[in-house]
């Protein structure tokens, strides 16, 4: 499919979806609902997405089938025209953050051109991103310390001076150690590594400079898009951490220990994102509320115009009852809540 059929900035139109997840997510943050916030979230997405201009296929979801109501690998959204493309979600980007009230969950979506976006159900993988001054120099197969180095170099930076981006997991720790052997900083996240990639991607507006270690496979995917989009740089490895995540790989055509280029995790070339904060972050501001109005904050990047637009919009709280996108029953108190 070329891409003279996606010449309408779907990404505006992918606003709204992501727009709806955040709202309806947001009453939850930090009331300990996880399971809740993202259900939330998903049936806000899922009826979004139903009305948008395309025929859609998730490759990059939350399960199968089966574990409806997720948003399941292969389901079908939008409504039924063209184009063609592959849809990519993540109703919370860091489920976890917003069931605490913590810093910096989003809802998520990126599509591209049909069948461009690698899938998989393996669940971890190693990853390697930079922004576009550091394209083309990181090879996720050489040490910590020689990557760091070719980044520093590109960026006009000593080595000490960079920021690093790595979650905070336990099978992460030889890489802190690593990172901080080589004298930089790093920013341990503990969720939400799509918002981390960007970061790292965004490296002059950040101040940080890569990502690195493991995390999420498909939000890696869902990474990939906003990464290229940006002119960013991205390799990745599966991370297989037992015999039936071998198998399950090798089932999928994927050979073990192959490396993937941003090519390789999306090879389309127009590529659109879109992320709605949910609870303020470094990225994005969350939704908060006053005695009329909730506010969001959005991002929505273009490949094909690369535009990257920020987005803040008021939403009547009457209206977003109506749509069930608040409980009837959440009173604002005070307009205090809005900042």
């Amino acid at each position: 499919m070329g891409t003279q059929q996606m010449d309408r900035n779907l990404a505006l139109e992918l606003l709204r979806v992501t727009e709806n997840a955040a709202l309806a997510a947001a009453p939850l943050q930090g009331r300990g609902l996880k399971e809740e916030a993202d259900q939330r979230a998903v049936d806000a997405m899922r009826s979004a997405l139903a009305s948008v201009d395309m025929r859609g296929t998730v490759v990059i979801g939350e399960g199968e089938k089966d574990e409806a109501p997720m948003l399941y690998f292969g389901e079908e959204v939008g409504n039924g025209l063209e184009p063609e493309v592959d849809v990519a979600v993540d109703p919370i980007d860091g489920t976890r953050l917003a069931a605490n009230g913590q810093p910096g969950a989003m809802a998520v979506v990126a599509l591209a051109e049909r069948d461009s976006m690698f899938t998989t159900h393996v669940h971890y993988m190693e990853k390697l991103i930079v922004g576009r001054r550091a394209r083309g120099v990181i090879d996720i197969e050489m040490p910590v310390e020689w990557n760091m180095r070719r980044i520093a170099k590109a960026e006009g930076l000593h080595p000490r001076d960079l920021v690093v981006v790595i979650l905070d997991r336990e099978r992460n720790e030889p890489i802190i150690r690593q990172v901080r052997e080589v004298g930089a900083r790093i920013r341990l996240i503990s969720d939400g590594d799509v918002a981390g990639a960007i970061m790292a991607a965004l490296e002059t507006k950040t101040g940080m400079h890569a990502l690195m270690g493991s995390g999420g496979a498909t939000e890696g995917v869902i990474a990939a898009c906003a990464v290229k989009a940006l002119g960013g740089d991205m390799q990745g490895k599966l991370l297989l951490r037992d015999d039936d995540e071998r198998r399950t790989a090798e089932g999928e055509g994927h050979a073990p220990g192959r490396i993937l280029g941003i090519d390789d995790l999306c090879s389309g070339h127009n590529i659109f994102f879109a992320a709605t904060g949910i609870t303020t972050g470094e990225l994005l501001r969350g939704v908060t509320y006053e005695e009329y109005y909730a506010y969001s904050h959005s991002m929505v990047i273009r490949s094909a115009s690369g535009t990257l637009r920020h987005v803040e919009a008021f939403h009547d709280m009457g209206k977003l009852r109506e749509k069930g996108l608040l409980p009837e029953q959440m009173v604002v108190a005070s307009p205090a809540l809005v900042r």
